[in-house]
């Protein structure tokens, strides 16, 4: 079970970043008072195996855990499919492999391919390989885009109303 608000993470960046830790068939529920469908499409978009808005009852708990155990996605009861520019941010940064991932971090703080490449203890050229690689996945051109696409990604840019 995962919440949104946790202090060292910011929304959907740490279920993103807690998918790419553990292994892929680990079952991730987010639980949050913030039950927006944007929020929601992006948290299983994100690889969340379910969304249990906080103020649920136990019962709906147990029913998402038995639909999850089942190889369900659990979606919460007034959930509405829907497609938005946010959706595909999210499930671009979800398809980053863990190294992409930890570069994709370094170069949001700003970090130059060779921090980075000393950071990590790898090869500049491999650095360099990897930013090509997250930049197609992501579908930008440049650096700055990509710490863009993965601003965007926030919840807060959800919750704020400018998905």
């Amino acid at each position: 079970l995962l919440d949104l608000h946790l202090p060292d993470v910011s929304g959907l960046d740490g279920l993103i970043k807690l998918k790419r830790r553990l292994k892929q068939d680990v079952p991730v529920i987010i639980v949050s008072s913030m039950t927006e469908n944007a929020i929601i499409s992006g948290a299983i978009l994100a690889g969340a195996s379910g969304f249990v808005p906080k103020h649920s009852r136990r019962e709906v708990f147990k029913d998402a855990i038995d639909r999850i155990a089942a190889g369900e996605v659990y979606k919460p009861e007034g959930y509405v499919d829907g497609d938005s520019a946010q959706d595909e941010a999210v499930a671009r940064l979800a398809s980053l492999t863990n190294q992409q991932g930890r570069i994709l971090e370094l170069i949001c703080e700003g970090k130059l391919n060779k921090q980075i490449a000393y950071d990590l203890s790898i090869a500049e050229t491999t650095v360099k390989a990897h930013v090509t690689a997250i930049m197609r996945k992501l579908g930008v051109q440049s650096r700055t885009q990509a710490v863009l696409a993965a601003q965007d990604a926030k919840f807060e840019v959800v919750s704020n109303g400018i998905a």
